[in-house]
């Protein structure tokens, strides 16, 4: 691991996947659940359309939420997407260091930028497993995910718990947590002093047009953001697919999602690593991170033959080597290898 200062034109922070797909490409580049949301959840988003006259109540999601977890109420900050979270706590926070552990989602470097923080990173080495001594002592404001977008390490949450110090808020992205059966590393249900965890519905629930998800921290600072977020920023529909997806039931067929996704992502992961490529190790999200010869002449001709794959060179730590690739079911994915096997891979 080693830290590096904050460089302006290194990477492109604001490229997503979602600017791989398109033209009828074979979506592996967005990490949310195909065949989602289920019928189930579609029908009470449509039903919610009935209460548009009246401005949105969070409160019932926001008692699923933290019921869902173990937390009260006014620990909850309901939010339209992982991404607000990101931008308020960019503006409500004042860190005199802050430190983003990559390679990791983009947006909270990107949010803590354009709210005029500077920022360092720390580069994970080999496996990118971590290591909390390389956090700087004098570090008020580290940023880390679990599971990390785009290398699908999974970090011991006691490791991360250990980052705990007066004065420093650790924020952690747990918008792929769902996809680890029982999330046995997720700390949003013990919430050591000083944390924030954020989690995100989109990936799971298939919901990334509706805007849905929440951070879970201390009252005080909950307030703090909640002063900082525009009224009713949360609409109705979103409320209430929160509130639907917090239930038990719905943790349970989200939990049976992921050990069936969890097969079929080390199966996978077997067949490329058995030709030879590098799979990050241990993977436990719903995509993968390899590293292959010419990635990003390998994407283009991928895309003639009409498959969408996410470029590595735009996550800090990795570079023009890498590829991100969602787990599809057993045929999408099967499709793809013979694909990389028609170009020698």
């Amino acid at each position: 691991m080693n830290l590096e200062a904050l460089t302006d034109d290194d990477v492109d922070l604001s490229h997503h996947g979602d600017a791989e797909v398109g033209d009828g490409l074979r979506d592996f580049a967005v990490n949310v659940r195909t065949a989602t949301p289920p019928a189930w959840l579609a029908e009470r988003i449509r039903a919610s359309v009935a209460d548009l006259a009246a401005y949105p109540d969070p409160e019932p999601a926001r008692r699923a939420v933290a019921r869902r977890h173990g937390r009260s109420p006014d620990e909850v900050l309901l939010t339209a997407g992982a991404a607000e979270a990101f931008v308020l706590l960019a503006r409500v926070l004042r860190p005199r260091r802050a430190v983003v552990v990559h390679p990791q989602f983009t947006e909270p470097e990107a949010a803590l930028r354009a709210a005029g923080h500077r920022v360092e990173r720390i580069l994970l080495g080999k496996d990118f497993t971590f290591d909390p001594a390389a956090v700087p002592a004098d570090a008020d404001l580290v940023v880390i995910g679990n599971p990390t977008n785009p290398t699908s390490v999974l970090h011991p949450a006691a490791a991360i718990a250990s980052l705990a110090r007066p004065g420093r808020t650790v924020i952690v992205d747990e918008a792929f947590m769902d996809c680890v059966p029982g999330e046995p590393e997720s700390l949003a249900g013990r919430l050591p002093s000083g944390f924030v965890v954020v989690r995100s519905l989109t990936k799971t629930w298939g919901l990334a047009g509706l805007r849905a998800g929440y951070l879970l921290t201390a009252p005080d600072l909950v307030s703090r953001l909640s002063a900082a977020q525009p009224l009713w920023a949360v609409s109705t529909p979103a409320l209430v697919a929160v509130e639907a997806c917090s239930a038990p039931e719905a943790v349970a067929e989200a939990d049976a999602w992921a050990a069936g996704m969890g097969a079929e992502r080390d199966r996978l992961a077997a067949e490329l690593t058995s030709r030879g490529l590098y799979v990050v190790p241990s993977p436990r999200a719903s995509f993968l991170c390899l590293r292959v010869p010419d990635a990003l002449g390998i994407r283009v001709l991928l895309r003639q033959r009409g498959f969408a794959v996410r470029r590595g060179d735009t996550f800090p730590g990795l570079g023009p080597d890498w590829l991100r690739i969602a787990v599809r079911d057993r045929a999408a994915d099967d499709e793809l290898l013979e694909a990389l096997r028609d170009l020698g891979t």
